[in-house]
């Protein structure tokens, strides 16, 4: 690596197919979790709560648990929940709410869920890589074994817990198909980490880019929060992210050479999402287009980037998008000769 930099977020980074496969092995041991809570039918609404990358998974993993298990789930920052709890939750109602945290030791998470202790109609659970952290002990988690992590960014716990949590829904879903797909996933992501580390390395050589914009809908739009998130972190670059179809109604004004526009595509959405990025071809980004399936649809972005998986859900697939956008921000941090593992200003657990 340049300069000894990335010596802890690449191996991380490229470690998350292992890290896939034993939250899937840990969630066979912990399947009681899944219908003591996120499978219980006693709760009238799921809220998955985080902070920063936590937040977004959180957003994904409601957005999967919906469409899945076909009941109430929402996402919500951490602070919202012991700040402002009633704009959040309607009194009345029994609710189940989830921690997310890599360390389970965010200041925030742990005030969300001791704000709620004994208060009627709460119950809370939480889903961590550390079985001995605060929130571990405050409360039932699933365990992401081999999401712990060095460095600063979450790559590979980000991709484990999210995984982690989608195949729970599953189970709670009563659909076996729903499951098999995550069994899928788990088959396909060693091979995509290794064809996003090429990739991506070529991508960020080849081009040279001031503005960063991830756009993605349904489940992927809080995995294209995370996407602006992680490069960001990585590389201090300018950066947003946006609902697709929501980037056209004013913010597509910024766009100009220069200007990347990364389209996390999905398959429900595909012909829509395609004509926004075409769109943004027209005025001088560069377009990449992550997808499960090239076509001749796809053929105006400046590069695609493959995944496989199109015969699974666009919610089960959206695991195997996480590398390419994580290598990403990692290479793009080295050709700016900044470490991503040591990010100004940021330390990896956030304690008020």
């Amino acid at each position: 690596m340049t300069n000894g930099f990335g010596q802890l977020t690449y191996p991380e980074i490229s470690a998350q197919a292992e890290a896939l496969a034993a939250a899937l092995e840990q969630l066979e041991r912990q399947k009681d979790w899944v219908s003591r809570y996120i499978g219980n039918p006693a709760f009238d609404e799921i809220l998955f709560i985080g902070s920063g990358s936590s937040y977004y998974q959180a957003q994904t993993m409601a957005a999967t648990y919906k469409k899945w298990v076909g009941r109430p789930a929402s996402a919500h920052p951490s602070s919202e929940i012991f700040l402002f709890r009633d704009a959040a939750a309607v009194p009345g109602r029994n609710y189940l709410l989830v921690g997310v945290s890599r360390s389970g030791e965010s200041t925030e998470v742990i005030l969300a869920l001791e704000s709620v202790k004994g208060v009627q109609g709460w119950t809370t659970c939480g889903i961590t890589c550390h079985e001995d952290s605060k929130m571990a002990q405050m409360a039932e988690c699933l365990i992401s074994p081999l999401g712990k992590e060095k460095s600063t960014v979450m790559t590979k716990s980000l991709s484990s817990m999210t995984f982690m949590m989608q195949a729970a829904a599953a189970i709670a879903s009563g659909k076996p198909e729903l499951l098999a797909e995550s069994a899928e996933v788990v088959k396909a992501d060693g091979n995509v980490v290794k064809a996003a580390d090429a990739f991506a390395k070529s991508f960020v050589q080849e081009h040279e880019l001031n503005k960063f914009i991830y756009l993605g809908m349904g489940s992927y739009y809080g995995l294209s929060q995370e996407a602006c998130l992680k490069i960001k972190e990585m590389s201090y670059v300018w950066t947003e992210s946006f609902g697709t179809l929501e980037f056209r109604h004013g913010p597509k004004s910024i766009v100009e050479p220069g200007t990347l526009v990364c389209l996390l595509l999905s398959e429900s959405a595909r012909s829509y999402e395609l004509k926004v990025a075409e769109e943004m071809k027209a005025y001088g980004a560069t377009v990449l287009v992550v997808t499960a399936r090239k076509g001749d649809d796809t053929a105006f972005a400046d590069a695609v980037f493959e995944t496989g998986g199109a015969n699974v859900s666009d919610e089960a697939r959206g695991v195997l998008y996480l590398p390419v956008l994580q290598y990403i921000g990692f290479y793009t941090a080295l050709k700016k000769n900044v470490d991503p593992d040591h990010p100004r200003n940021l330390t990896q657990v956030v304690k008020i």
